[in-house]
């Protein structure tokens, strides 16, 4: 057998893992990473993460846990005082009745997702998934072998899921709902009533599980108020998986920390995964996310504040651009941009816009601007702006945007 052949014979990747789709927010992060090791001076409006610092005191409580030696393995389902933080936070800002017993402690949202998808999925199972969506959503049900049921929720509906909708895509099949609210990639924001009429269609069908994403609740702008459904319909509770975060509320993202309640059956499945997976995440930063559900919380409301700001800058400017058009994102830090008026045109460098991913890649090479494109979260022609960094760059994002737009034909 030649090298060639004995390499084919022993490369075979798992089914559902070749089907799968690489992140294409890192791939566009790797491409701004490699424009700027050639000398590039790049914005870069793709990235998902807070611009500031971990609050001080958050960082002074993970150096106090290294120097009091609380650097071993904890339990796989988190430290008990860090779980009883999560759930006294679930009752003081959700009304839910929760103890620490129902909750877990993941490396990261991203992980109790995929923990709970993949402790309760089989084959032939569908899930549904609201379009515009995180990119991850489908990719992680199709790793599971499930099918991911794409609903398109266009600007006519504000990017939310309505009930008729939701009523038509449930199946016998249907094991899951994944409701995000604040939205990533639109921003939008579920009202008490929107949910409320989602409950009474979920109501209906009693093999249905949601998955709410909460990790940008405390991003909602306008005075709104942020409700997560198990307390908009507290019967849905015992189906309900509620998952949050430290990673966007206290600027955390690399400290890997998620957590979530829900029913103590899909708890004990998703900490049996997680037991042979990666066990406990990280005890130093779980002692710094006690400390930061613990602790003073004025950070959260600067940072809104700092946000909601960018967002009003942001969105005067895209909507000042010929050929775009921006409606006002009611949280998180994200604008989805329409650029429909843009597809079929030609840039000054001769590059012909034909869809969105086009778009995308031409503003990064021709305009030194790093965006998402819509495709990749569900719905085109669009894409993807995340305003989380300074005000200056995000004023020369915008400049150069508006400059690349109004030079095209």
């Amino acid at each position: 057998m030649s090298d060639a052949s004995a390499a084919a014979s022993v490369a075979r990747l798992n089914v559902h893992l070749a089907a799968a789709q690489p992140s294409a927010t890192y791939r566009m992060m790797d491409r701004v990473a490699a424009r700027r090791a050639g000398g590039a001076s790049i914005v870069s409006l793709s990235a998902g993460e807070p611009d500031f610092d971990t609050p001080a005191h958050i960082g002074d409580a993970a150096v106090a846990a290294i120097r009091e030696g609380h650097t071993r393995y904890t339990q796989v389902a988190g430290l008990r005082a860090l779980r009883e933080a999560v759930a006294a936070k679930f009752r003081r800002e959700n009304g839910l009745d929760v103890g620490w017993q129902d909750t877990i402690v993941c490396s990261g949202g991203k992980q109790v997702i995929f923990n709970a998808l993949a402790a309760t999925l089989n084959l032939g199972d569908e899930v549904i998934v609201p379009a515009p969506y995180w990119v991850s959503y489908p990719e992680i049900v199709q790793l599971c072998g499930a099918r991911p049921v794409v609903v398109p929720c266009g600007g006519e509906s504000g990017f939310k899921l309505e009930p008729e909708a939701l009523e038509a895509a449930i199946t016998p099949r249907t094991r899951w709902l994944i409701l995000n609210s604040p939205s990533n990639p639109t921003g939008a924001v579920y009202t008490l009533a929107e949910l409320r009429a989602l409950a009474e269609v979920l109501l209906r069908h009693p093999q249905v599980l949601v998955l709410a994403d909460d990790i940008y609740e405390h991003l909602v702008f306008d005075g709104l108020a942020f409700h997560t459904l198990a307390q908009a319909e507290p019967r849905l509770a015992a189906r309900t998986l509620t998952m949050n975060g430290v990673s966007k509320a206290y600027a955390m993202t690399g400290w890997r920390i998620g957590f979530g309640t829900g029913p103590r059956w899909l708890l004990d499945a998703m900490e049996k995964l997680q037991g042979q997976q990666t066990s406990g995440a990280s005890s130093i930063s779980q002692h710094a996310a006690r400390a930061a559900l613990n602790g003073p919380q004025d950070f959260i409301a600067r940072s809104r504040a700092a946000f909601e700001r960018r967002r009003d800058l942001l969105v005067a400017s895209l909507n000042a651009t010929p050929g775009l058009r921006c409606d006002r994102p009611s949280g998180a830090f994200y604008a989805f941009v329409s650029c429909e008026a843009l597809i079929g045109r030609t840039t000054a460098a001769g590059t012909v816009l034909a869809s969105d991913e086009d778009l995308a890649l031409a503003l990064l090479d021709e305009a030194d601007v790093g965006v998402v494109h819509g495709a990749a979260f569900g719905l085109a022609p669009y894409f993807r702006i995340a305003y989380a960094l300074d005000d200056a760059s995000l004023d020369m994002a915008c400049r150069r945007i508006d400059r690349f737009c109004r030079a095209l034909r």
